[in-house]
């Protein structure tokens, strides 16, 4: 029993990157997304979120695959593709990222407001957020969320599978208002079905921190090799997938036909959250899982607001090589690195701000901006990973099989097609 305690905790360790992915996957996707996607149209969207999640698995494997294959990032390879495809790389992260931390953010202060109880200005309780998060980062402290997050997940989901079998162990209420019925030729539903792929089960840049998070895992323990990476890799994506099923079957099960409208507002949400857990796990445990919701989605927070200046960071120090020579992985550690980490920080979070305090009272409608941007910048990077990972830069012993790059074709040709489908229908056109 000890030997196979040890050997458990041993594995356990070798996990990080993979559930750093997980921890931030798990947020807006799931506890906002996956669950409005239940309480709005019961069961009708279980066959997208899983596609989704099977479409767009190959672009987030290719993260780790090539980072621990060639010992750089993605955006080291971007720049062996050209550096036009990092600059435009460049372009399309400015464009998502004060959405992507703002949408985060906004859903984190969701929770805490109705656990404090207080529901003043979002922006408050944001920038107090982001201030504690800059901190931990600028001390550096980060490193300990390749242990906490673990803990983290773990309580999240099995608190949230046990909400599930006490919801199916009761009888259904019945529908109090009219059922609504998924029509993908509604602009709003086919809006939502945009936005719920688009970060299903996560924006498909977070292959890019990903690539960074395992070299760092690297860096820091060397027994962390390419099996284990990708060992760690599909533990977090597969249980990320497994648990937008959960939450979005709780909503279903839970609110379909309870409810005229979802909340837009961040305080509201938040009340509707808690409240869900409550009533089905009891009022103690309510808390527990209000505590451990708040958790998953500070992690979120804290793991997005690391990643996106630290990728930016990366960004510009590649761009400012010498564009005859072979790019270098640049050190994340150097007095300058630090600096621009810093710059791209403040910015992050003045940007998000500025938009939690523009959508304070419409959640919704940020989560939506945040999702569709996502979606439609999704093709880049599905195709920079596409051609990166069966390119010369990587080595042959390193690249996927036939199969993997079949389902990277019809991942791609999914994104392309359904892009460019909502572009058409936005315009009038269908």
């Amino acid at each position: 029993m000890s030997s196979l305690y040890t050997r458990l905790v041993g594995q356990l360790r070798l996990l990080g990157p993979g559930l750093l992915f997980a921890g931030s996957a798990i947020g807006v996707s799931h506890i906002y997304q996956s669950t409005r996607a239940g309480a709005q149209y019961g069961y009708a969207l279980v066959g997208v979120v899983l596609l989704a999640n099977l479409l767009k698995y190959p672009f987030f494997e290719f993260g780790p695959r090539y980072a621990l294959a060639t010992g750089e990032s993605l955006l080291a390879g971007y720049l062996r593709l050209g550096r036009w495809v990092l600059g435009l790389f460049l372009l399309v992260t400015i464009l998502t990222i004060f959405t992507i931390q703002a949408a985060v953010t906004g859903v984190t202060v969701a929770i805490m407001q109705h656990a404090i109880g207080w529901q003043g200005p979002a922006w408050v309780y944001a920038a107090g957020l982001l201030a504690l998060c800059a901190t931990i980062l600028l001390a550096g402290r980060y490193r300990t969320l390749d242990t906490t997050v673990k803990a983290v997940i773990i309580v999240l989901a099995l608190s949230t599978l046990v909400a599930l079998g006490v919801a199916f162990g009761r009888p259904a209420a019945e529908h109090s208002v009219a059922v609504q019925n998924f029509r993908i030729s509604d602009p709003m539903a086919l809006a939502f079905f945009i936005g719920l792929v688009g970060w299903m089960p996560a924006p498909i840049d977070l292959s890019v921190w990903h690539s960074t998070w395992a070299l760092e895992k690297r860096r820091m323990n060397p027994g962390f090799g390419f099996r284990q990476a990708m060992l760690d890799f599909r533990v977090g994506y597969i249980g990320t997938a497994l648990l937008a099923v959960v939450f979005l079957a709780l909503g279903a099960r839970m609110l379909h036909g309870q409810m005229s409208e979802f909340p837009a507002s961040a305080g509201a949400f938040g009340a509707l959250l808690i409240d869900l857990y409550r009533y089905t796990l009891g009022g103690g445990a309510g808390i527990v899982i209000a505590l451990a919701a708040f958790a998953t989605m500070f992690s979120t927070t804290l793991t997005v607001l690391d990643a996106i200046p630290r990728v930016m960071t990366q960004t510009v120090l590649l761009l400012s090589q010498p564009s005859d020579q072979a790019p270098v992985q640049p050190d994340d550690h150097t007095a300058g690195a630090r600096t621009w980490y810093t710059v791209f920080l403040v910015l992050l979070i003045l940007g998000a701000l500025s938009l939690i305090g523009w959508f304070s009272d419409d959640l919704r409608s940020l989560v939506e901006v945040a999702t569709i941007l996502s979606f439609g910048t999704a093709p880049f990077f599905a195709i920079a990973n596409h051609t990166l990972i069966f390119g010369r830069h990587t080595p042959a012993e390193h690249q996927p099989g036939w199969l993997m790059r079949l389902a990277s074709y019809l991942g791609m040709a999914f994104l392309l097609a359904f892009g460019g489908w909502f572009l058409l229908a936005r315009f009038g056109v269908l």
